[in-house]
């Protein structure tokens, strides 16, 4: 059984990362666009606040989660869309002091859930190591369009193994959304890390593999660049079908991004 604690640690190290970066943003600020249509800084961290209340609800009020799960249900192509417009009309301290004051009740509850046990979510149910990974997963990849829309440059740190574990997890799932059957074989897996070392997952000896930068990678399974525009290679046609569809995020399939450059 995985202890949760290091990827809780992490989390808490990611959020505090953004939070730094958005505290002292003017209003002008807060209101820039993003990559994101129609969201701005602020539409990031209303989304960021509204995900980590429900990952609350999902781990100590399963009967409350259960009832955003049919709101979802019912809206399913504007859910996301409404609850980050909701918070993002909020006055800028009053979104900042709910963001803060729920993913700091999200840290406590997961630190504090026992052994083994498994919290009710979106797709399959969690552990807490899992959702603690999940909520990395999205904190880092919507910093990345407030620091884009900031025009800041956020240096890759080793936290991205979290990102780049649960993208190579959620292989079959990004396979069952498009209505493909998922390989039968496993993938190898070698991702250059930001510290040099390589992270590789599976069999060695695998048929399909995936190589290239860890940054990329992650990029990529949060649909936060286009494939035209990342390092990646692909070595079989199983693997190479993979990157045109990879998500690590629950949900329906994700639009991702456009290439940068025209044609490609």
């Amino acid at each position: 059984m995985a202890d949760p604690t290091p990827v809780i640690d992490d989390l808490r190290a990611e959020s505090d990362e953004l939070d730094l970066l958005v505290a002292e943003l003017s209003p002008e600020q807060w209101s820039l666009p993003t990559p994101a249509p129609g969201w701005s800084v602020a539409h990031q961290i209303a989304h960021l606040a509204w995900t980590d209340h429900s990952a609350l609800l999902a781990v100590t009020d399963a009967d409350a989660f259960r009832g955003l799960v049919e709101k979802a249900l019912a809206a399913p192509g504007s859910f996301l869309d409404e609850g980050a417009e909701e918070g993002a009309r909020l006055p800028r301290t009053e979104l900042l002091s709910t963001w803060r004051a729920g993913r700091a009740a999200l840290d406590r509850a997961l630190r504090a859930a026992p052994p083994g046990a498994r919290f009710p979510w979106y797709g399959p149910p969690m552990s807490a190591a899992s959702m603690a990974t999940a909520r990395l997963m999205e904190t880092w990849a919507h910093s990345l369009d407030v620091a884009d829309a900031l025009s800041v440059e956020r240096p890759p740190t080793d936290r991205l193994r979290h990102v780049a574990r649960l993208g190579v997890r959620t292989r079959d799932f990004a396979f069952g959304v498009h209505g493909l059957t998922p390989p039968a074989d496993e993938f190898r897996v070698e991702l250059a890390a930001p510290g040099g070392e390589v992270w590789a997952y599976g069999p060695q000896d695998a048929a399909q593999r995936v190589t290239g930068p860890a940054l990329d990678f992650c990029l990529l399974v949060t649909q936060r660049a286009h494939r035209a525009d990342l390092a990646l290679r692909a070595q079989g046609p199983d693997a190479d079908r993979w990157l045109g569809i990879a998500q690590a995020f629950a949900g329906p399939p994700g639009t991702g991004r456009p290439a940068k450059e025209a044609g490609r």
